[in-house]
């Protein structure tokens, strides 16, 4: 099983940029095309969270009609920057996505990884939560199928990772919560979150916990606590998480440019490694 892996698209109306400089509406167009691309075609495709920079109806719109060109299933959970019932009226009808609900939260049954979709997102704030309700929900949801691999995808990491404005804005309210309900639940293969726009990846609850980077601008790689925040345009990536039964979960980190090649590796007869 291959899947694709995107986050923090940030989409704006069409001609306006994010933060001014961020032409997230094109990155994210040229993101869904190398994903149709790909040698490989991916069994399905997750996005965790952020699919909009303001959550208008208009940057829905603009995403729908790029995503409904993929000819795969596409599994959406809302960011900081969505709003939750513009997302569910929009995307209604796509997985787990109905108009008004309170929560996104679904299990999808279809493949050999068992997805599981949280939200964590607090309206009109930047930081992300995880309430009793959705903590009971996922506790149950894990005990239902335990021998089967899954995959929990949200938009904040309930980890530190050293970037400090990023880090007191994730997820704060049931980390710790859900840190012991996914150590007693030893099928969860991984823990796929948005929010931070780099690859980072952690050791966490027993299993790997990571951030996905961002198909748009990075965060400025600052480790420094006093650092205010600020974006940089290294190369949008994605990330495709391949399942196999002998090797289990391994993950790839994909650029959504081109790049020269490929090339043939032609060995000179002095290699040392030339038999």
């Amino acid at each position: 099983m291959l899947i694709a892996h995107l986050t923090d698209l940030h989409v704006r109306p069409s001609g306006q940029p994010a933060y001014r400089v961020s032409e997230t509406t094109m990155f994210t167009r040229r993101a869904v095309d190398a994903v149709r691309a790909l040698p490989s075609r991916p069994d399905c495709l997750i996005i965790s969270g952020d699919l909009t920079d303001c959550g208008l109806v208009e940057e829905y719109q603009l995403l729908k009609g790029l995503l409904d060109r993929l000819d795969m299933p596409v599994y959406l959970i809302p960011g900081n920057h969505d709003r939750r019932e513009n997302l569910t009226d929009v995307f209604a009808g796509y997985p787990g996505i109905a108009p008004g609900a309170q929560r996104v939260r679904y299990a999808v049954e279809d493949h050999p990884v068992r997805l599981i979709a949280l939200d964590t997102v607090v309206p009109g704030a930047s930081r992300g939560e995880l309430d009793a309700q959705s903590l009971a929900w996922l506790d149950e949801t894990l005990a239902a199928r335990p021998h089967a691999p899954t995959i929990v995808f949200m938009h904040h990491p309930p980890f530190d990772c050293g970037i400090r404005h990023m880090d007191v804005i994730r997820l704060l309210d049931g980390a710790e919560a859900m840190e012991a309900i996914v150590a007693r639940h030893h099928q969860v293969e991984r823990v796929l979150c948005g929010h931070h726009h780099r690859p980072i990846h952690r050791r966490w609850a027993g299993t790997i916990a990571s951030t996905g980077p961002s198909v748009a601008h990075q965060v400025t790689l600052d480790l420094d606590p006093r650092d205010a925040g600020s974006m940089v345009f290294e190369p949008p990536a994605y990330q495709l998480h391949l399942w196999s039964e002998e090797a289990g979960l391994v993950t790839h980190m994909a650029y959504v440019e081109r790049f020269p090649g490929p090339h043939p590796f032609v060995l000179d007869p002095s290699y040392p490694g030339m038999s």
